[in-house]
């Protein structure tokens, strides 16, 4: 499924998979990314069908850039490359648990998750 807005781009990603995947409106599926061996949540990224089909062929995380539109492969500019280990689909089918061998940091900023910014207070 696409937006109205916006085309779907060709992809090669198997059509089993395809069929299986529950898209936003712009035709993407949130994936977070985690350390393989200490279960760190290191970020989230948006892939579309050819996106998960890179990731899934190539070993290395493939997003598709919501702001640039295109897409980017975690590391080519930056070094910090997520080497892929596996990825599954949640029992929705809308959302990939992408876990990876993080080398360097995951975060743009450079720190090594996007979650460390602080804990939000919890009010009970």
């Amino acid at each position: 499924m696409t937006g109205p807005d916006r085309p779907a781009r060709p992809s090669s990603l198997d059509p089993d998979i395809a069929a299986r995947l529950k898209r936003s409106a712009d035709g993407l599926v949130p994936a977070i990314a985690q350390q393989y061996d200490t279960g760190e949540v290191l970020m989230l990224g948006w892939m579309d069908d050819e996106a998960l089909h890179r990731t899934l062929t190539t070993g290395r995380c493939t997003y598709w850039s919501r702001s640039r539109q295109e897409y980017w492969v975690k590391g080519d500019t930056s070094g910090h490359v997520q080497h892929v280990k596996s990825v599954a689909l949640d029992c929705d089918a809308d959302t990939l648990l992408v876990q990876v061998d993080q080398v360097g940091a995951a975060c743009h900023t450079g720190d090594r998750t996007c979650f460390d910014s602080g804990l939000l207070p919890l009010r009970q």
